[in-house]
């Protein structure tokens, strides 16, 4: 009180009305936050001021090679049959928070096991020189295979603890996490049943891959990974899966109208394309949840 009476005595009457005035709101404000934080609805406020994991995770860790990776996990409680298992890769400088919040996979596939590992600081031609932000080894050999032996570990754990549908092991990721999934793909081939690329490019010198469907989102106008590059990628993508040329119409989701290009070796690749650009866009969750649960490992 003391404090307030000066103040009025030092800026005169008028004034501390004013000022007064301009307070009032930010105070108002300053009570809606601590409000909304403490409201059930507003749960993922909460889980960002707190650090805590988003509700449906947990945070598991693992050692490889004598560093600790951890992973945020959705386990679906009373699985009824054997667990599909899906592995989900940030983009470059990106957490495995902010993909469980802003992908919404879970919603769209609330049935498997969701893992969304966290990346290590990594080198990035494009972006990070220096490789002072999280990301994922580039090429098989890369690294130490660091990630490839995080895939390995945490599934050999999933394995001890849960009824694993091993027909149902599948990777998808944006950008980096995008590329990285390709990378399973050379390295893992007996143990994916299909891959899931958001602006991603395939970046791997092997002549031949084995055949696996593969879903890809792309940016027309996507600044970093070139639209240019994509196509690339599909046109690879459709050689090593002995796809056809001509595409047919496959679901709209979102911002996303999709192509599937059918495969004579039991391997489609399916096209989703958007005019934005490096963004993870809307229905990307949705078309790959269903790709996924329409292609288990033949």
């Amino acid at each position: 009180m003391r404090f307030w009476g000066g103040l009025r005595n030092f800026i005169g009457l008028g004034g501390f009305h004013k000022l007064n005035s301009l307070m009032r709101p930010l105070a108002y404000l300053l009570f809606s936050l601590l409000a909304a934080i403490q409201a059930p609805a507003q749960g993922k406020l909460r889980e960002l001021l707190t650090g805590r994991p988003p509700e449906g995770f947990t945070e598991r860790s693992w050692t490889v090679d004598g560093v600790k990776r951890t992973a945020l996990v959705r386990v679906p409680a009373d699985p009824k049959a054997p667990e599909a298992v899906v592995f989900c890769w940030h983009g470059h400088g990106g957490n495995s928070a902010q993909s469980v919040r802003g992908w919404a996979f879970d919603k769209a596939d609330p049935t498997s096991i969701l893992i969304y590992p966290q990346g290590l600081p990594t080198v990035s031609p494009l972006v990070d020189k220096e490789g002072r932000r999280s990301g994922w080894q580039s090429a098989v050999g890369a690294e130490g295979d660091r990630d490839i032996k995080l895939f390995d570990a945490i599934l050999a754990d999933l394995k001890k603890e849960r009824s694993v549908n091993e027909r149902r092991i599948y990777s998808m990721g944006h950008s980096n996490g995008a590329a990285f999934s390709y990378v399973l793909w050379q390295a893992r081939p007996d143990v994916l049943a299909a891959v899931g690329s958001v602006a991603g490019s395939l970046t791997i010198k092997a002549r031949d891959l084995k055949p696996l469907p593969v879903i890809h989102v792309a940016g027309e106008n996507d600044p970093l990974v070139k639209f240019a590059w994509q196509q690339a990628t599909f046109a690879a993508v459709r050689r090593f899966n002995a796809c056809s040329d001509e595409g047919n119409p496959y679901a709209k989701e979102g911002v996303l109208e999709a192509t599937l290009f059918p495969s004579t070796k039991g391997a489609p690749l399916v096209t989703a394309i958007h005019r934005g650009g490096h963004e993870y866009p809307k229905g990307s969750s949705e078309l790959i949840a269903r790709f996924f649960k329409e292609n288990p490992k033949k």
